[in-house]
């Protein structure tokens, strides 16, 4: 039957919700695609709580990947409320956005002097009536900075996303995965080459490499995606494909490049 999968993962959100002791399913922002709702515990990303993402290679630095997906995620949140970007380098291209259908109309941007500043500010964010999401750029946030965010996130029920980002030319420091033990889940994302749909010439919609490599009570994945078109439904994402777990370890850098990074 068409409808079995989806039915499921609306069951086992029921199940989870009655486990926890609610009446209702917590709050998700569904992927609208089982292969990926199916790999969290209430059928789709938990939605009051923050999320952790980053790239690799010299993505760790410019963050152009991560920070096109993280758009695209939150995308349909804006809907609801205004959408705070805290970074350190004002070098966000709201066109860019724009492309990939974010209302830029929702965006506010904030520049902080510092890490310890991007924090504060997107703690704040995250805790403000009307805010429906926050993203704040900073390299390795401690757990006590990590447990903050999740308590701001609570209280007015808004969704968070901290992008891993290092200084330009800085070097690769310690990242505290303590961190990551506080967020809800943790991304690696790098860019992918598109495809124009057959037959026809140019490029096509943007695609991502999607490493879901923690999920809190949920298990990882790996997976291609690319930008949705309008027509296909409210989903911001279409599943491409399902990466193999040989697939993701092809795509770690060797020992040696990760000590001379």
């Amino acid at each position: 039957m068409p409808g079995a999968k989806p039915a499921l993962s609306v069951l086992r959100a029921q199940i989870a919700a009655l486990e926890a002791g609610t009446r209702t399913p917590p709050p998700v922002l569904p992927f609208g695609d089982p292969r990926i709702d199916g790999c969290f515990p209430a059928g789709g990303l938990p939605r009051g709580g923050w999320h952790e993402v980053g790239g690799r290679g010299l993505e760790e630095e410019t963050g152009a990947a991560p920070a096109a997906f993280a758009a695209l995620m939150l995308r349909p949140l804006a809907a609801r409320g205004a959408v705070v970007w805290v970074m350190r380098r004002a070098d966000l291209h709201a066109p860019g956005l724009a492309g990939l259908g974010f209302p830029v109309g929702r965006l506010i941007q904030v520049r902080a002097r510092d890490e310890a500043e991007v924090l504060a500010v997107l703690e704040d964010a995250l805790a403000t009536v009307g805010v429906a999401a926050a993203i704040g750029e900073a390299e390795s946030p401690d757990l006590k900075a990590g447990r903050r965010l999740q308590l701001a996130c609570e209280r007015r029920g808004a969704t968070g996303v901290l992008l891993r980002r290092r200084p330009y030319g800085g070097p690769a420091g310690k990242v505290r995965e303590v961190s990551g033990a506080a967020a809800q889940t943790r991304w690696r994302i790098a860019a992918a080459p598109s495809q124009p749909p057959p037959g026809d010439p140019g490029l096509g919609p943007p695609r991502w490499r999607v490493e879901l490599e923690r999920c809190r009570g949920g298990r990882p994945g790996a997976w291609i995606l690319e930008q949705a078109e309008a027509a296909d439904g409210p989903h911001p994402f279409r599943l491409v494909s399902k990466l193999a777990d040989h697939d993701v370890a092809a795509n770690e850098p060797p020992p040696e490049r990760i000590r001379a990074a």
